[in-house]
């Protein structure tokens, strides 16, 4: 027998069946009791129950009644710690994990704007290399003014080849004096 103890069994049986209470399930189910117990309807339900239990305790015929006065409404008080000391740890369990959710959409947040500042940070660059080079780049107003310039040079010489005399003492404005 000592010989097995350092192997583990197989197949236990249980008595009761094993729930994985760290399931999403579980937690799905605690976040809609915990957001149904914080609604106007729950509470407006809750009153109804209580003012009904109440007025049957203390109205109805006394060989039905259930929870007696003289002894303050000792199950109606129990009944609602219980619901209390129930509600407080789905309410806590709801809440730790919205926080976790909250805190998986900051990192979501926090890695989109990195992207985003980085895209900018490159766009930035990209708009200073092309602002660089068009500053090599001849533009409009530069290609008119030269050939403006050129255009007036070329004026310029027709105007004095015009008024220079050939080599045979002509003008070259086809007449001769």
């Amino acid at each position: 027998m000592a010989d097995k103890l350092d192997t583990p069994l197989t197949g236990r049986r249980r008595w009761m069946p094993k729930v994985d209470l760290e399931s999403e399930g579980v937690g799905r189910v605690a976040e809609a009791i915990a957001r149904f117990t914080g609604t106007p309807q729950f509470l407006i339900w809750l009153s109804v129950f209580v003012f009904a239990w109440l007025g049957w305790n203390t109205w109805g015929p006394e060989s039905l009644r259930f929870d007696k006065v003289e002894l303050g409404f000792t199950t109606l008080t129990l009944m609602l710690s219980l619901q209390a000391s129930y509600a407080a740890p789905l309410i806590l369990l709801a809440q730790n994990r919205q926080d976790d959710r909250d805190r998986v959409t900051a990192e979501q947040d926090r890695q989109r704007a990195e992207r985003n500042l980085s895209d900018t940070e490159y766009v930035a660059r990209e708009l200073a290399a092309l602002r660089i080079a068009l500053n090599d780049v001849a533009t409009r107003d530069f290609l008119r003014s030269e050939i403006r310039d050129m255009l007036e040079e070329l004026q310029a010489r027709d105007h004095e080849d015009e008024t220079k005399p050939d080599e045979a003492g002509f003008s070259q404005g086809g007449k001769d004096t």
